[in-house]
């Protein structure tokens, strides 16, 4: 079974990283020194939390073994673990990049694997 980790990117970082084929993360990654990502079951919180009133989103998708030792869960909001990745992002890893819909409600549109 794979396992994966996301990350909810804004477009012009994504289009920026993809002139370099790195993704350093965004300004709060940056200033909290590793990239942000959640769990499949983490994603709709976060975009709730931290995405809902932006537009222009998407939706990475990584395998996380790729990430190797870089990867980290460690204990964030609610007491729940988080994966962090603390170096930046090949984007050679990341296997799918979805545009974030959303309904006529306003509610995010997510890809089948995200509960």
């Amino acid at each position: 079974m794979i396992d994966w980790v996301y990350k909810i990117v804004r477009r012009a970082e994504w289009d920026e990283a993809e002139k370099t084929g790195i993704f350093t993360g965004s300004a709060d990654d940056r200033r909290d020194g590793f990239i942000h990502l959640s769990s499949a079951n983490q994603v709709r919180t976060t975009y709730d939390k931290y995405f809902q009133s932006e537009g222009n989103l998407l939706l990475t998708a990584i395998e996380s073994v790729r990430l190797g030792a870089a990867l980290k869960w460690e204990v964030s909001r609610g007491g729940e673990k988080f994966p962090h990745l603390y170096a930046a992002l090949p984007l050679v890893s990341v296997h799918s990049v979805l545009a974030i819909g959303r309904t006529s409600g306003g509610r995010p549109i997510f890809s089948p694997e995200i509960p």
